[in-house]
């Protein structure tokens, strides 16, 4: 039998190639499909009261982006503590079976300047600001409205000119609970949960404050993460509750592209903001459950001089460790750390000997980890 992983040699063709051959022509499929479904449907969702989602908006005081999705408005009441299992996985479905609306203008005002974008047959939108004066460095707010609708949403818009480094991590299983390593545990923990019952790892606010917030300046956070854009109002909600700092946030989108796999897409938004921002230095922070050390080695490979360290959380069993120690390695030649750590505690006391926290930002996060639940 032929194992996914074998090479090729002639004959029957390997799952794992066959899929891959396949893909292309399931993704030209399904994107006909749903095209041809929204050139019938939204047309007739256009009518009625529509939804203006904004993403958190980033950017250099020179030049800004602010996305965002037209939808239809979902019936969900703020989440609770309390709320019934029921009720969290009828949210979660409505969240997931989202309805969208292209073909409506969104326009955005920054400070002085205004913006226009129309949204694309998925509902999403992308407004790019370029001030007149350049933007001072911190949070600002953009005010957002339908055409010819009454009403607008505010977006907030986070500037980055000068910081000690930036920080880029990811959600699932490095700062919220996902159990992503197992598909029914992690199915139960996304579908019966809320932005209030979902649980953070021990100390991780702690330890995201103690990078963010130096003496002189807030440093800036990114979060990249491979769920799709459909929990965005989810995540927002929990970084909030759990005081976990708000940085700007790059999901997915929800449908096939979620088939080819977070690797490339994860890389792809890392390389942006390098690009992005030239002068600032990163740490990058992940979890063992999926790819991440496999990724953000391969940034070091290409990017050595900008990464400060690398911190993994070890969510995963020991057959994992011993390719991750390979990987350590390699990115060590290369005069950066990878901690696989255990805890909050581990990656913060790492942090705090390279200077990137505080002897009272450790303390904090000290104290975090071993408060009684």
């Amino acid at each position: 039998m032929w194992s996914l992983d074998a090479p090729y040699t002639g004959g029957v063709i390997p799952a794992k190639a066959a899929f891959r051959a396949l893909l292309p022509v399931l993704e030209r499929g399904v994107s006909a499909l749903d095209r041809a479904a929204s050139a019938f449907l939204q047309p007739r969702r256009a009518r009625g009261k529509l939804l203006l989602q904004p993403y958190v908006g980033w950017g250099t005081p020179g030049s800004v982006e602010v996305s965002g999705r037209v939808l239809l408005p979902r019936t969900m009441r703020p989440p609770q503590t309390g709320d019934p299992r029921l009720r969290n996985v009828r949210n979660a479905l409505r969240r997931l079976f989202s309805r969208e609306v292209g073909g409506i203008g969104v326009t955005g005002t920054l400070g002085d300047v205004q913006a226009r974008a129309v949204s694309d047959f998925d509902g999403y939108f992308t407004l790019t600001f370029t001030p007149r004066a350049p933007l001072s460095p911190g949070w600002h707010e953009a005010a957002l409205c339908l055409d010819g609708r009454q009403g607008t949403t505010t977006a907030r818009v986070q500037v980055v000119a000068e910081a000690r480094f930036g920080i880029i991590s990811d959600l699932d299983d490095t700062v919220i609970q996902s159990d992503v390593t197992s598909v029914p545990r992690m199915l139960l923990t996304v579908l019966t949960g809320n932005a209030r019952t979902r649980s953070p790892f021990p100390g991780v606010s702690a330890l995201y404050r103690a990078l963010t917030h130096s003496e002189q300046e807030r440093n800036p956070i990114f979060y990249v993460s491979s769920s799709p854009w459909n929990f965005f109002d989810l995540l927002l909600h929990f970084l909030s509750y759990r005081h976990i700092p708000l940085g700007p946030l790059f999901l997915r989108n929800w449908g096939v592209d979620l088939l080819a796999g977070h690797g490339s897409y994860k890389h792809t938004v890392i390389e942006r903001l390098l690009t992005r921002f030239p002068h600032l230095p990163f740490v990058l922070i992940g979890d063992s459950g999926e790819k991440d050390p496999e990724i953000y080695a391969e940034v070091v490979r290409r990017w050595p001089q900008r990464i400060l360290g690398v911190y993994i959380r070890d969510v995963t069993a020991g057959h994992r460790d011993q390719g991750i120690m390979a990987l350590r390695d390699e990115v060590r030649r290369a005069g950066v750390d990878l901690v696989l750590a255990g805890d909050s505690l581990n990656a913060a006391s790492h942090a705090m000997s390279l200077g990137l926290i505080t002897p009272d930002g450790y303390r904090g996060v000290l104290e975090s980890v071993t408060r009684p639940a």
